[in-house]
């Protein structure tokens, strides 16, 4: 009976040890995979979410103007190597779990983004549009249905942005003051009517951690972290699960370097900026 009743406290403490643990799991670290399951989206166990350790930490009020009315830049890769500000940046949003999920994250660290959005996705997804513009991040064109737009002549690329810049003032009541072209393409003689016209400089990159080809969260993490310097602008894509896993490492790591985030505008605006004509 002794023996029994040692086998079966060993057990209890065993399962208490287990429930301490899974009820100690990270906020952050919630995966949206099984929602993704619900809504008939394909889904990639190959994912595994980044582990958080310590006090999250915060970025700084960034205190930097976003007017560009006095930028004469067509094509902007980065901003300023002397200054560690930094831009991170999603395409191909909103995603009806991905987005609101790292709209938390972000919260949760004070960290403003700039989301190039699709429109027709924006016309789906209002509200999800209304709260990336109300807790601060920025709205960028990305086009209405993601063409490659040097395949489109000028009326059909002028369809494409114009359908993304109506109903992203619908959604939220704010005009998108850059584009970012569907897998940066798009010819020299468009971006510089598409300046002249809109006012939109083309935004580029300078860190793509290739998360298209969703290689898991831990390397996405790893390509941004050890890819961004000063003024870097970083490509991520928020309708994969496992790019949005990687924001908690990926902030945190880049904050506690010593980086700020900003938002394009800002980088742009601020003195010094880096421009590829």
């Amino acid at each position: 009976m002794q023996r029994t009743a040692k086998k079966i406290t060993r057990i209890l403490s065993v399962l208490v040890a287990s429930i301490s643990i899974v009820s100690c799991a990270s906020k952050d670290e919630v995966s949206s995979e099984p929602a993704e399951a619900a809504t008939g989206m394909s889904v990639n166990s190959g994912y595994s979410n980044s582990s958080v350790r310590g006090p999250v930490p915060q970025n700084p009020n960034v205190r930097l103007p976003s007017d560009i009315s006095g930028s004469s830049s067509v094509t902007i890769t980065h901003g300023s190597r002397s200054q560690k500000y930094i831009a991170l940046t999603f395409d191909d949003g909103p995603h009806p779990v991905n987005t609101p999920r790292l709209l938390d994250i972000l919260r949760r660290r004070n960290v403003k983004a700039t989301f190039y959005v699709i429109g027709n996705l924006v016309d789906r997804y209002p509200h999800i549009v209304k709260r990336i513009v109300d807790e601060g991040h920025e709205i960028g064109n990305h086009t209405w249905t993601h063409p490659n737009l040097k395949n489109l002549g000028d009326s059909n690329v002028r369809s494409e942005l114009d359908r993304t810049r109506d109903a992203i003032v619908k959604a939220c009541g704010v005009q998108p003051l850059t584009m970012r072209p569907p897998y940066g393409s798009l010819s020299s003689a468009q971006r510089n009517w598409i300046y002249r016209d809109y006012g939109y400089p083309t935004i580029m990159w300078d860190v793509d951690p290739l998360d298209w080809k969703k290689p898991g969260s831990g390397v996405v993490a790893s390509r941004l972290i050890n890819g961004t310097r000063n003024g870097s602008i970083l490509l991520v894509h928020d309708l994969h699960a496992g790019s949005v896993s990687a924001m908690p490492q990926t902030v945190d790591t880049l904050l506690r370097k010593g980086y700020q985030f900003v938002t394009v505008s800002q980088l742009i605006a601020a003195q010094g900026t880096v421009a590829v004509r």
